[in-house]
């Protein structure tokens, strides 16, 4: 705090510690910032009482000239103002919400005799609006069976009782090919209109079940006083509504009036994906992208997107699936994690929906923009790992041999996260005797860095060793005789459970399965064993020729090698019984084996 100036030190002694919203404004009384608290005083003074880790953090505490803040009741109450003033100020440090998209609505007019149309502007004039909708095709496919089921009219007259009255209109066209039933020369009474009205309400509402009660019960009343005729286009409406509630339904029905969220980030940016259901149905769809700006949390990016969406799509759902529960409630509202089942099964599409958007995100970017792509996994990379600096050179290190025997290590290189397969590298083993990857490893990685070191070759700042702590041990036994420690970064990965193991800490790390991060690792990793199995096989396949084996009649290379691979070396397979070497390739060569070897004894 003594580094602030005293205008700054009086306004932060001088805060309630009460619910709120602070303001943080420059010199030039331009808003840098929005943030809500539960305790004013404490929040803000957290800013300015320790050093943050962000850089983007700190570049804003210090251009904080001065605080503003608005008092409220709630900490609820500060979430909302907070989340409005973001959208409405969008302020230079705080989240921004990148849905630059203008998506259509379904409108039904204030009016007589109300019509029922699309648009992409959402005015304050009364009328009713649906959506908006993520899914153009969606939309219309809506409003199709909704014109299929009822005669809506689409003219724009101003159908008062009074004009009609007067005869100021004829029937058009729609009423003519059945599509309207031409109230504009009353022939259709506004009871029956608005009737239908309440009905497609219902189904816009996502009320299918409602909707298709209603409609059995008027063809029963039809067909009850013989009026077959209507009962007949009643039933047809039962049937289109029928096969487009059957196409919608994704989970139970018993799933009814919920909304589900879920949420991914990475280093720069969130993607929240929302489900709105009813009566098992899913009847909106929408994910939005969060632009982080000072390193906000899964949590605070969430409680945005949740009131974002409830506003958006009018949501008076009390169930909220979410994966994890936020520490602010929502009143009227049941925050629900679920672990099993249909909610669960919406959950993980929910979350399946949110990484689909931001891999198409991604993939646009890596093709419009690739340095920006790549300094973003860069970036992600050097925070995940720990790193001090970006890992554009990554040098990955395996072994492979068969009991000792065709000892190779290969080394495979990434640079900027892609392979460089111009730079692989491979070895054969020179000083190591047996099977002992340890020391084979410490060979492999003394071998190359000295080279790099005598020769002035590219330095990685990353090395990844396909093992565990004992491979990784045995790397850093090396590195430290070319006193390399503390100047190139180096982690093992253990297969097993694709544990990430530093030098010197006995825990491993886990990343998420979907990091980007572990990605790579795993890519170079896999890159390191498919380039160390196609050498050490060649190795293996000349070396056979130099075996005994070569000297068997009726005994092909790929034979030898099987044998080799199995029996592990020609002593033991001189030793195998007829019937061990019939196990591996058969009782015609076996038989050519065995006796080729016992003749020799003899």
């Amino acid at each position: 705090m003594d580094s602030y100036s005293e205008h700054l030190k009086t306004l932060i002694k001088s805060l309630p510690e009460t619910p709120g919203v602070y303001q943080y404004f420059d010199e030039e009384e331009v808003l840098l910032y929005v943030g809500k608290a539960k305790n004013l005083k404490k929040r803000v003074s957290s800013y300015f009482s320790k050093e943050q880790d962000s850089a983007r953090l700190r570049l804003m505490v210090r251009k904080i000239f001065d605080i503003k803040t608005i008092k409220v009741n709630t900490e609820l109450d500060a979430l909302i103002l907070e989340n409005n003033l973001i959208k409405s100020l969008k302020p230079r440090y705080n989240v921004n919400l990148r849905d630059d998209k203008t998506y259509p609505w379904i409108v039904l007019k204030k009016e007589r005799f109300p019509r029922l149309m699309y648009t992409r502007n959402k005015v304050k004039d009364k009328s009713e609006y649906y959506g908006p909708y993520a899914s153009v095709k969606l939309m219309h496919t809506l409003l199709d069976l909704i014109r299929q089921l009822y005669p809506l009219r689409t003219c724009s007259y101003d159908l008062s009782k009074e004009n009609i009255d007067k005869g100021k209109f004829r029937p058009c066209l729609e009423f003519h090919i059945g599509r309207c039933k031409a109230p504009c020369v009353n022939k259709q009474a506004v009871e029956e209109y608005d009737e239908n009205i309440i009905e497609i309400k219902q189904i816009l509402k996502g009320e299918l079940a409602f909707a298709l009660r209603e409609l059995k019960e008027k063809m029963l009343q039809a067909s009850n006083r013989y009026d077959f005729e209507a009962a007949e286009s009643l039933k047809k409406r039962i049937d289109i509504l029928s096969v487009y509630q059957g196409k919608s339904t994704v989970v139970h029905p018993s799933v009814t009036n919920t909304d589900v969220f879920n949420i991914i980030s990475d280093e720069k940016n969130a993607y929240v994906h929302y489900f709105k259901i009813n009566n098992g149905a899913i009847i909106h769809a929408q994910t939005i992208e969060l632009r982080k700006k000072i390193e906000e949390t899964d949590e605070e990016l969430l409680l945005f997107a949740i009131l974002e969406f409830r506003g958006r799509f009018n949501s008076n759902s009390k169930d909220l699936l979410v994966p994890f529960i936020p520490t602010i409630e929502l009143p009227g509202c049941e925050y629900i994690v679920p672990k099993i089942g249909d909610k669960k099964h919406l959950m993980d599409l929910c979350l399946h929906n949110a990484m689909a958007y931001k891999l198409e995100r991604d993939t646009q970017i890596s093709l419009t923009d690739p340095d920006r792509h790549t300094d973003r996994i860069m970036n992600q990379m050097m925070k995940d790992l720990r790193l001090k600096e970006q890992p554009r050179r990554i040098e990955g290190f395996d072994n492979s041999n068969i009991q000792g025997a065709f000892a190779v290590s290969a080394m495979p290189v990434f640079i900027d996260g892609k392979p460089a397969k111009k730079e692989y590298r491979h070895f054969n083993v020179k000083t190591v005797e047996g099977p002992d990857d340890f020391a084979t490893m410490e060979e492999v990685i003394l071998r190359r860095y000295t080279r790099v070191l005598e020769e002035n070759l590219p330095m990685p700042q990353l090395i990844v060793i396909d093992g565990g702590k004992g491979q990784l041990g045995a790397a850093m036994e090396s590195l430290r005789k070319l006193d390399l420690i503390g100047k190139v970064a180096v982690i093992g990965i253990a297969k097993r459970l694709e544990e990430i193991y530093f030098p010197g800490d006995p825990l491993p790390l886990y990343l998420d399965k979907r990091s980007e991060t572990l990605k790579v690792i795993q890519h170079i990793r896999d890159e390191a064993h498919r380039f160390g199995i196609t050498h050490h096989r060649n190795k293996r396949s000349r070396g056979t020729f130099k075996t005994e084996l070569s000297e068997v009649k009726g005994i092909s290379e790929k034979t030898a090698e099987k044998l080799l691979l199995e029996l592990k070396s020609v002593k033991y397979i001189k030793e195998a019984s007829l019937e061990d070497l019939e196990k591996v390739v058969g009782k015609s060569k076996a038989e050519l084996v065995f006796n080729y070897f016992k003749e020799k004894k003899e």
